[in-house]
């Protein structure tokens, strides 16, 4: 890492990971194998942040543990990349296993529960669906049909979400993925799971 840090994938420690590289790593990393609208990449970076502002649409009453979950959802694809559905399913269980040792570490060093919660997990997914379908249709080509049939119905967008649908800079994405970063993880007392 560019830290200094020394990741082990295969007994990744808590120890080893830090936030600055997180953010660099996925700030890096395009979505949708980079087969987007626009003279930038859509990053992970910059879908965690409208995963996080639609899962605080979802469940505003979700604490700050939650959220933090929620934002670092995808932390592990800054050092295993991000890969679409279908060849996931191709390489199967390897990738998976790399995938949740990985996050499983992201969320011990930040004092998160390891694995998530299922609150956490279960907000995660719902928002993740619903911000796939509008990058799907508004930056990777799908049509409306298409994407409900692989990410469900629709969820209405603000002007907050429709802005965070517009690719970024890598600079600013990683700049914004620490600021979020930051304001979850203040110091003190986070609310418990599932408090407002």
């Amino acid at each position: 890492m560019l830290s200094g840090r020394r990741l082990d994938l295969l007994d990744p420690s808590p120890l080893d990971i830090e936030i600055e590289d997180i953010a660099h790593g996925l700030a890096r990393v395009a979505r949708w194998n980079g087969q987007t609208l626009g003279p930038e990449i859509f990053s992970v970076a910059q879908h965690s942040l409208l995963v996080d502002h639609l899962a605080g649409r979802l469940a505003p009453q979700a604490g700050r543990r939650t959220r933090l979950a929620v934002l670092l959802h995808d932390a592990a694809e800054y050092v295993i990349g991000d890969m679409i559905s279908p060849f996931k399913a191709v390489i199967g269980d390897a990738y998976r296993e790399t995938e949740r040792l990985v996050l499983d570490a992201v969320m011990r060093r930040f004092g998160l529960p390891a694995p998530m919660t299922k609150l956490a997990q279960d907000l995660a997914k719902r928002a993740d669906r619903a911000a796939a379908y509008h990058e799907a249709t508004g930056l990777a080509g799908f049509e409306p049909g298409e994407a409900q049939q692989f990410f469900g119905a629709p969820m209405p967008l603000d002007a907050q979400a429709r802005a965070l649908l517009e690719p970024w800079p890598v600079g600013r994405a990683e700049a914004a993925f620490l600021a979020r970063f930051r304001m979850l993880d203040l110091p003190g007392p986070l609310q418990d799971e599932g408090a407002a």
